[in-house]
């Protein structure tokens, strides 16, 4: 039987309560170990999502889910293409990077290490895989480990250069090594820019198509393919330094989750726990990066969780966004007063998967939704990766189980863009 959940901790009353209706789909569960996945998920320019899973102590697996016919396949098994069967902690436990789209078409993601069980050793494992899957020929190409022992967290290609740049993470704690590198995509050779020790980099091109990783600190990196040349950049956030309940200079480093305008001259970002988005103006000349807030994710919020963020197709950025253990879908588009909240998740088909065993038990696993009041279902902890996609519907997945919502907004269409 699943917990009941009152309006009070929901931070709502029954009367004003605003569902976001989504269909519910379950993602292969042999594709998981606990039901369980990160942010790797986008649109391929065939209309179909591309989902990364998490089988800790097995494998990874690409998933494809068709938008049209709703059918889910697997379409890249890691340790089928790397030619590997170990176990434990050496397996490529997760496909963690936020998925990247190449202009021919190719889905360019990684893989990354679980987590070390009694009496293993993080020397175990021997390094994650940047990989490229073809929709067209359903193959996948496997570049090589870029660095021991260190899984990959983001693979961003720049295709008319025949290159890819990649973010590692040693995953250690409390400070991750994260080495900036660029692959030439022919040779399958790297290029290392150093370790700048930031956790969960994402990578962005701008519309000169000079990359950015974030520095240890609020620092930014970014490389000049023109020049070939590393410059080092500061920002400011309103004119001034960010300040420290902004979590973008953390001394320790926070996750940061970043992407752009369509043109690529406006980078959007927001921090896991910092319930605020800021834009940047990529065009600035200089060595500081100029940044102003936009507001508020969920205005009343104390606290915020938001690890999901992405630009649609019609330059709208969406967020998913988890407060107070439900879940919320949050947009803003450019000249908007402050981003605007959707309402909370609720799921319209919850016989979408099973829930309890034959003999009425929970299914280990499973303890990721709840039931409200009126019996309304609802997932809840967070959400884990969004994606706009070109049918005018916004995807976000959630865990326990491994779910994707597919989730239609009142007033937002932009079918073809």
């Amino acid at each position: 039987m699943l917990h009941f959940l009152s309006f009070l901790i929901l931070g709502l009353h029954a009367e004003t309560a605003a569902w976001l209706w989504s269909t519910a789909h379950q993602i292969p569960k042999h594709t998981t170990s606990d039901e369980s996945g990160y942010f790797s998920i986008i649109e391929g320019h065939n209309k179909r999502l591309y989902i990364g899973t998490a089988k800790y102590g097995e494998n990874a697996f690409l998933v494809e889910f068709d938008t049209a016919t709703k059918q889910m396949q697997v379409v890249v098994d890691a340790h089928k293409e790397i030619g590997t069967k170990v176990t434990g902690f050496a397996a490529q436990a997760k496909i963690h990077t936020r998925n990247n789209v190449g202009k021919s078409g190719r889905i360019y993601f990684g893989t990354k290490q679980g987590y070390p069980q009694k009496g293993e050793g993080r020397e175990d494992y021997l390094g994650g895989y940047p990989m490229v899957f073809d929709p067209q020929t359903g193959k996948t190409r496997v570049y090589p480990v870029p660095i021991k022992h260190e899984g990959i967290i983001s693979v961003t290609p720049d295709e008319s250069r025949g290159v890819a740049y990649i973010s590692t993470s040693s995953d250690a704690r409390p400070m991750d090594d994260s080495h900036f590198m660029m692959l030439d995509l022919d040779k399958g050779t790297y290029r290392d820019f150093g370790n700048l020790k930031h956790m969960y980099a994402f990578i962005v091109l701008d519309y000169q198509d000079r990359a950015y990783h974030p520095d240890l600190g609020g620092g930014i990196v970014r490389y000049d393919p023109e020049t070939e040349k590393i410059e080092k950049l500061k920002q400011t956030i309103d004119g001034n330094p960010p300040a420290p309940e902004s979590l973008l200079a953390d001394p320790n480093s926070h996750p940061i989750n970043w992407d752009t305008s369509r043109d690529r001259k406006t980078l959007y970002a927001v921090a896991m726990s910092g319930n605020q988005l800021f834009s940047y103006d990529l065009t600035a000349e200089g060595d500081s990066l100029p940044g102003r807030s936009l507001g508020k994710l969920i205005p009343d919020a104390e606290q915020t969780d938001c690890r999901a963020m992405c630009v649609g197709p019609d330059d709208t950025v969406w967020m998913g966004v988890a407060s107070k253990q439900v879940l919320h879908v949050v947009s803003y588009r450019k000249g908007e007063e402050s981003p605007k909240d959707h309402g909370v998740i609720a799921i319209r088909n919850p016989t979408y998967t099973t829930f309890t065993s034959e003999d009425g038990k929970p299914l280990k696993w499973h303890h990721g939704v709840m039931n409200s009041e009126d019996g309304t279902m609802i997932p809840r902890y967070t959400i884990m990766g969004i994606c706009a996609g070109t049918n005018g519907k916004v995807y976000v997945t959630t865990l326990y189980p491994f779910t994707l919502h597919e989730i239609e907004i009142a007033g937002r269409s932009f079918s073809g863009q």
